[in-house]
């Protein structure tokens, strides 16, 4: 048996989060894993990962600074085959430390990256590259904007393993309320759907620029997640301004986001700044949806335009008004492109390809060379 250790630390539930909470679930069941999990002390995180039954431990990780959790963390390590599974740069240095600390040659660690992000060149960050024993890329893009960049990085240590998501459980996805009796949207109206972070980043003034240039009686934007309050205060002045009030509605944090995207006739993803892999994208796909993206991230590994998404420039509403339009007023368009991209994901984008992928490279870890 493998004991995988997930190190979470940031006090917000996030991307990272979701990926190592959808993998301690796979592998809670699986018996050739024990799964446990190490966050910071918060109530949303430490309840979530509880949520799974598992042992959860929690420590300071406060990064390099921070020797107390290497020490009381490598008291999990003594014995066993362990895999330290990390899921930032900060978080690398308490596993390091940990390993070093607990003295146990059977310890392995993982660190997967889940932006699109430049590494750090120091003579520390180099250290801490040579430590890893693998660094998991969740698209070719953050690949190839990571591993070029670093002289003499062993790149047998780099490997690109695309991350998916897990459905629902059915009972989850009957919970959520009817959307267009709920909020009063006609019939005839499209129902279109934004969700992920409320930020620039995630373009979404630029999605509300868009839909300046729609005919009002043909929608309804319903806008999911939580974001900067002062950002967030900005687009509802603009909603109002525009008189956009009647066509537009925050419903705020959801944990169960799929139950509303299976509501809705299609999504918007806007995204401005380059996507690592775009797990609301494959949301959207997993459920025969439409959507539409931005083309300027790893969207474009598993996306072409006009066949299971559309795709625009970013920051560009002129461009995506079109292609709202094109999906508003061609329900035709609309589930085909739907049928392909359920077809896509099913194929070889779900997680049990994912899951197979990763459990592969913990066990490569433990094999002779």
């Amino acid at each position: 048996m493998i004991n995988v250790f997930h190190i979470v630390s940031n006090k917000i539930w996030s991307g990272p989060e979701q990926y190592a909470y959808d993998l301690a679930l796979r592998l809670r069941n699986d018996d050739n894993y024990y799964i446990e999990v190490v966050c910071k002390k918060s109530e949303a995180v430490f309840n979530k990962f509880r949520s799974l039954e598992i042992p959860v431990s929690i420590l300071p990780l406060k990064g390099l600074t921070d020797l107390d959790s290497p020490v009381r963390f490598a008291r999990l390590l003594k014995r066993g085959q362990n895999i330290i599974h990390v899921h930032t740069f900060h978080d690398a240095f308490a596993a390091i430390w940990a390993k070093h600390i607990a003295e146990n040659p059977n310890t392995r660690i993982v660190l997967t990256l889940h932006g699109v992000n430049r590494p750090r060149i120091n003579y520390l960050s180099k250290k801490v590259y040579r430590d890893l024993d693998r660094i998991v890329f969740v698209s070719q893009r953050s690949y190839d904007e990571f591993v070029p960049r670093i002289t003499r990085l062993d790149r047998k240590k780099c490997v690109i393993v695309r991350d998916s998501v897990l459905p629902a459980r059915s009972e989850k996805l009957a919970q959520a309320p009817q959307l267009r009796q709920q909020l009063g949207i006609d019939s005839n109206q499209a129902l279109i759907m934004y969700h992920g972070r409320l930020s620039h980043d995630k373009g979404l003034d630029v999605l509300l620029r868009a839909i300046t240039q729609l005919d009002s009686s043909k929608y309804h934007l319903v806008i999911l997640g939580e974001g900067n309050h002062k950002y967030v205060a900005q687009q509802k002045a603009f909603i109002v301004a525009n008189q956009l009030v009647h066509n537009v509605t925050f419903l705020g944090f959801s944990d169960n986001v799929q139950a509303y995207i299976r509501q809705c006739d299609f999504g918007v993803l806007p995204s401005v700044v380059p996507e690592a892999l775009g797990l609301s994208n494959l949301e959207y796909m997993m459920h025969g949806k439409a959507h539409i993206a931005t083309n300027n991230g790893a969207q474009l590994e598993y996306l072409e335009n006009g066949k299971n998404a559309l795709l625009v420039d970013p920051d560009n509403p002129y461009e995506l008004a079109q292609a709202i339009e094109q999906l508003t007023t061609d329900a035709v368009l609309r589930s085909r492109i739907g049928m392909q991209a359920r077809h896509d994901f099913n194929d070889h984008l779900n997680y049990d390809t994912f899951y197979k992928q990763m459990t592969e490279l913990y066990a490569s870890l433990f094999k002779a060379p």
